[in-house]
């Protein structure tokens, strides 16, 4: 972000050469009185007048004309941090919930973004370019007379109070609305997902009102903010009026008492009233500026721990072999392992189903495969290659991935199929939903492979979506393919479909890894690896381990017959 504002330091100096134009022809106002009351009205001058106001007017119109643009590249500047980082951003919100950070904040990285992006393109900066310019304003008040700077300096130093304690103030309510937002944000989002359940078991009311208590400790939070803010900026703006009242009373002193003309009296009380602007603006956006520190301090924080992935050498697309070395599992942003010690190894055309009970660690050692985790211990390998000597692009095209739930995006069923990579021919797709078994039913969408999907591929079955789901994972033919609980809601029909895609996977030389809790998932599988609390309990030819780990046909089907007798 340094680096990306440092690029913009030509855009800045503009700024600041802007903001000291714009200072001085802030001075306009002052002296065009100055001029009148000491020149104009004495001399009875019509033609001083009308060349005095002449002056003014092109000096005003240049002032609004650097104003504008000043704003104008403020706001380019931050619309060129957004350019510069807003990728990696994106990358570290999708990342960071890999990391175990919690659903509410996630989303943080892009509102904090965002943050920034509005201080830069908002009036806040220019009030701070225009803070330094404070003492200029309170010599030329000495310059006019030793009293009038006098109060200026009185009036400087109420105004640095009143910034300290507006700082001391808000920035703790300021930090706490955020993390209000956030947490409401993220029961909104869950309630939305979950829709179905919440109808379905009567919870809009307990979650109305767990939305309405998180919602109300952001409105206090918002409030005291306001009103620290709000008053102080009242109490500024009082001052500043009565001081420019103050000043104007000591002005016609100075002139009863000649020792100041009645446009020095006009032009001070002026001035002093300029002098006091910028640090008014600043308390005025003080709440804005201290939310763009702390947007700036969390992204700094969040980059530092998520660095970008180091630039990998290109290797050649995997062909042999999966092995998996002495694996230890942690989930991220916990202490326990949930997979320990596992080992094997498979070759190409080989087929794996992963069983055991709940818990057991199955999907655990998926997410650790398909590089979603990283390993505590050990290593896993494809051809010999660590999965962290691939980049995430490098690797992606190479693994098949469907999960238990069969997320989809808002998109068509071809772009998501097709993964939303560009340039993709139709007949890859229409490959990969053929090897899924998922062909003919695209084509009875509405639109068939053109048929629009919302959020989470709403407008489909459970069937459908996990159908789609198998297509996706099975696209440009991935050497490695990895399905949990593929037939969770898949009928007869989508079951065989889903035997024929792995046998597939198997019969182009691919490896195809299985989790399954129903056995009619592991038609095709040629071996079985059995889980129980974290640890590889048996693997090997899959006739072999499912005679040791499971009952005889027999017996399952007399203990049937006694429930039904």
């Amino acid at each position: 972000m340094s680096a990306s504002l440092k690029r913009s330091s030509t855009a800045f100096l503009a700024v600041a050469a802007m903001s000291g134009l714009v200072n001085l022809l802030t001075l306009t106002g002052s002296f065009f009185m100055l001029e009148v009351y000491d020149r104009v009205i004495p001399s009875r001058s019509m033609p001083t007048l009308v060349g005095l106001c002449i002056l003014a007017l092109t000096l005003f119109a240049a002032q609004g004309l650097l104003e504008a643009s000043r704003a104008r590249i403020l706001s380019r500047i931050g619309a060129a941090l957004d350019l510069d980082i807003r990728a990696r951003i994106f990358g570290l919100s999708l990342r960071a919930p890999l990391r175990g950070t919690r659903a509410e904040e996630a989303g943080q990285p892009l509102r904090d973004l965002d943050q920034l992006r509005s201080f830069l393109g908002g009036s806040g900066p220019a009030a701070l370019f225009d803070l330094p310019w404070l003492p200029a304003y309170v010599a030329l008040c000495f310059l006019f007379h030793p009293l009038i700077g006098a109060a200026a300096v009185g009036g400087t130093l109420l105004l640095v109070a009143l910034t300290w304690i507006t700082e001391a103030n808000t920035r703790r309510p300021i930090r706490a609305a955020s993390a209000h937002a956030a947490r409401r944000q993220a029961l909104s989002e869950a309630a939305r997902r979950n829709a179905e359940v919440v109808a379905a078991l009567g919870l809009q009311s307990a979650l109305a009102r767990r939305w309405e208590e998180s919602h109300q400790d952001y409105i206090e939070a918002q409030l005291r903010v306001s009103d620290v803010s709000g008053g102080l900026g009242s109490i500024l703006k009082a001052c500043r009026m009565a001081l420019q009242s103050g000043v104007l009373a000591l002005g016609a002193w100075l002139v009863i008492n000649n020792q100041a003309t009645g446009g020095i009296m006009i032009a001070s009380s002026i001035l002093v009233a300029r002098a006091l602007a910028p640090a008014e603006l600043a308390i005025a956006n003080w709440k804005g500026f201290v939310a763009a520190r702390q947007s700036w301090a969390r992204l700094t924080l969040a980059l530092a721990q998520l660095p970008p992935e180091a630039e990998t050498l290109a290797l050649p697309p995997p062909r042999g072999t999966l092995s998996v070395e002495a694996l230890d599992l942690m989930p991220p942003g916990t202490r326990r392992l949930t997979v320990q010690d596992v080992s094997f190894r498979l070759a190409a055309g080989q087929a794996l189903g992963i069983i055991g009970p709940s818990a057991s660690g199955k999907s655990s050692l998926v997410r650790a495969l398909v590089r979603v985790w990283t390993p505590a211990r050990g290593e896993i390998r494809l051809d010999g290659a660590s999965l962290d000597q691939w980049s995430a692009e490098g690797l992606g095209p190479h693994i098949g991935y469907l999960p238990q739930e069969a997320e989809l995006f808002a998109g068509t069923v071809a772009e998501n199929i097709a993964r939303f990579q560009s340039g993709t021919e139709s007949g890859t797709i229409v490959a990969a939903a053929q090897a899924a078994g998922a062909h003919e039913m695209i084509l009875r969408l509405p639109q068939g492979y053109q048929t629009p999907l919302g959020d989470g591929g709403a407008g489909l079955s459970a069937g459908q979506r996990q159908r789609v789901g198998l297509a996706r994972a099975l696209y440009g033919d991935p050497f490695l393919v990895i399905l949990d609980e593929p037939n969770a809601n898949l009928d007869a029909d989508g079951e065989a479909a889903l035997t024929r895609a792995i046998q597939g996977v198997r019969s182009r030389s691919g490896i195809c890894i299985v989790v399954a809790h129903r056995p009619s998932a592991l038609a095709a599988v040629d071996s079985v690896l059995v889980m129980a609390d974290g640890r590889l309990q048996a693997f090997g030819p899959k006739d072999d381990v499912l005679k040791r780990v499971l009952r005889p046909v027999g017996a399952e089907r007399a203990d049937q017959q006694r429930v039904s007798a």
